[in-house]
């Protein structure tokens, strides 16, 4: 029996019963969209319900694009001293913002998901395990993140604003509320309150990317002082602040003690895991926003019960060498910081770029060659191409594509200057091969990445654990129980069996069922491939994310764009470039389950 392509779908429920439960006309519409296939209505019925989805999908849109654009300017404008716009402006803003999100939650999770035929069903797809699981960790470290943020603002409270106290506990109740309704609601394909909830998502995805632009303003900005302050006197660098960009309101406060230090350092190292909070949760209500209304094809959306076992059916080689780059990564970036950061000799500034550049030059060839390989072992693959509509899928390759035009800004703006510019040297001939293995390793990435997530899972475990359902009924089989019932001999089975059918023997019973599936040598290599390149990424990521970044200590690009438009150039297209890295981990991740 074939489906009307709008019933996939379609929404439950006349627009104008945007409140309240409304099961009555959810139930008559429901009947009547079952009936469609087989009488004769006119096709307008389903395309009017389409036009309006598409209605209330574009007031949602509007409604966060506005809010994204005032959260922006805000932002930005909070950033500089000669604009009239305080940070404390821009903190009430996203308290509001969050208050009014969490607020909406609470009526999701107590109202609209109790509703009677509220849900329907439920995306496979979206909320993978490990997805939540980052979810979470980025959460816990965000809430420690605002624990030293309260105790860092309560040092001051005398000459603060006291939303600047304010907003770290309510962001702290935010990741709290949030990360509960993401664990539990993830998959949820909603039918009531349609464009209410639709509004509610796009509200808690624009609060997330407000409060991430935020984060990412706050630590460039942090960044920049850092290097004013050690290149400078005092006095020069506060005399640079008034008339240039804003510092913190903290910063004209007495920070002095010991406990205070602590806790000034230890949020500033804790962004990045904030950061990639915002991301990843930006991401999951991106999914159920597209969730919301549909159908779910339950012929195209059977659920796979994929088992993660990360030490069966490998080689290790895989792992081993993703650990050696991770390990001597951490070396790398720990040396980086010390020579770089910590010190003012020149010589020692030229010894960690060279370093740093040699080992992710290395890095990134390998990763290149390891993609390719994987590219090529997709060719040999015999799986059939996955073709049915999966919004996380169509999310996934949508960040991946777009996060990494970041990483390819930063590297195409570097060898423009490193080729117009005299004289070049070692470092910038390092630094030239860098930017062109960057180019080259997210794309080979890329291609390995989307070809995998659009394979179907292995057959043999899906037809292995078919068999046993059709024959007995069960999942899991008792041995024992089978020896019982199944007939000794071969020919009580032959004569019970159908005409063309071969008979099968106990022994031929038992073996199938207990013996290993074994795995070929394409899934075996796949699997490798995908672990060292989980490992690289990781390492990747791990080293701007927490200072290892050359563009602020490599002189050619600075001399040749300035110290005002390089930097900027820097900030605007890193943080893409620092979540391309784990959101790949999370893709890849998905393709060595999948293979």
């Amino acid at each position: 029996m074939t489906e009307e392509p709008g019933q996939k779908d379609s929404e439950l429920g006349h627009p104008h019963s945007s409140m309240g439960c409304g099961h009555k006309d959810d139930k008559a519409s429901l009947a009547s969209s079952q009936i469609v296939p087989f009488s004769h209505q006119p096709p307008s019925t389903p395309a009017s319900k389409e036009v309006w989805k598409k209605g209330g999908r574009m007031f949602s849109i509007l409604l966060a694009v506005h809010l994204a654009l005032l959260a922006c300017t805000l932002v930005s404008s909070g950033a500089f001293e000669k604009i009239a716009v305080h940070d404390y402006d821009v903190f009430f803003l996203l308290t509001v913002m969050m208050l009014v999100v969490i607020i909406w939650i609470i009526f999701y999770l107590a109202g609209t998901s109790r509703c009677p035929g509220a849900i329907l069903g439920k995306d496979s797809h979206a909320g993978p395990i490990w997805l939540r699981g980052g979810l979470i960790l980025f959460a816990i470290f965000s809430l420690v993140m605002d624990v030293f943020k309260i105790g860092y603002y309560s040092s001051f409270y005398s000459c603060l604003s006291a939303i600047k106290i304010i907003y770290p506990i309510v962001q702290a109740i935010f990741v709290v509320v949030q990360t509960y309704f993401l664990w539990v609601s993830a998959k949820d394909c909603i039918h009531v309150h349609l464009n209410v909830t639709r509004c509610g998502l796009m509200l808690t995805l624009t609060t997330n990317l407000a409060v991430w632009m935020s984060a990412v303003t706050d630590e460039s900005v942090h960044k920049a002082h850092s290097k004013l302050k050690k290149n400078m006197t005092e006095e020069i660098f506060r005399w640079l602040l008034k008339v240039g960009m804003r510092s913190s309101s903290v910063e004209e406060c007495n920070c002095n003690s010991q406990i205070c230090q602590i806790f000034k350092n230890g949020y500033f190292w804790l962004y990045p895991f904030n950061i990639e909070y915002s991301l990843f949760a930006s991401a999951m209500v991106y999914v159920m926003w597209k969730n919301v209304g549909r159908f779910i094809d339950h012929h195209s959306h059977h659920i796979q019960r994929l088992k993660f076992r990360l030490f069966r059916r490998t080689f290790f080689v895989g792992i081993m060498l993703g650990l050696i780059i991770l390990v001597s990564g951490l070396g790398v970036l720990i040396l980086y910081e010390v020579q770089v950061n910590s010190s003012t000799e020149s010589s020692k500034k030229s010894q960690a770029l060279t370093m740093y550049y040699i080992f992710n030059i290395v890095c990134l060839s390998l990763m290149s060659l390891v993609c390719i390989g994987g590219s090529v072992i997709y060719r040999f693959d015999k799986r059939d191409m996955d073709r049915h509509k999966n919004p996380t899928r169509t999310l996934d390759v949508a960040l991946l594509m777009g996060a990494a035009l970041g990483q390819y800004a930063i590297s195409y703006y570097s060898i423009v200057a490193i080729v117009a510019s005299t004289p070049r040297d070692t470092i910038s001939a390092l630094n030239l091969t860098y930017a062109l293995l960057m180019i080259a390793q997210h794309t080979f990435q890329n291609v390995f990445i989307i070809e995998g997530l659009h394979r179907q899972p292995p057959k043999e475990d899906y037809k292995h654990e078919s068999h046993q359902k059709d024959f007995y009924g069960l999942t899991f089989v008792n041995i024992n129980a089978v020896s019982l019932r199944v007939p000794d001999t071969a020919s009580t089975l032959a004569a019970g069996a159908a005409p063309g059918t071969e008979a099968m023997h106990t022994s031929d019973l038992v073996r199938s069922l207990t013996a290993p599936k074994k795995m070929n040598w394409r899934r075996k290599f796949l699997r490798e491939i995908s672990m060292f390149l989980l490992l690289s990424n990781i390492i990747l990521w791990i080293m701007p994310a927490f200072g290892a970044r050359p563009q602020f200590d490599n002189d050619t690009e600075l001399n040749f764009y300035g110290d005002s438009m390089w930097p900027a150039i820097v900030d605007i297209c890193l943080p893409f470039g620092i979540f391309y890295r784990m959101h790949a981990v999370a893709s890849l991740l998905e393709v060595y389950i999948m293979s």
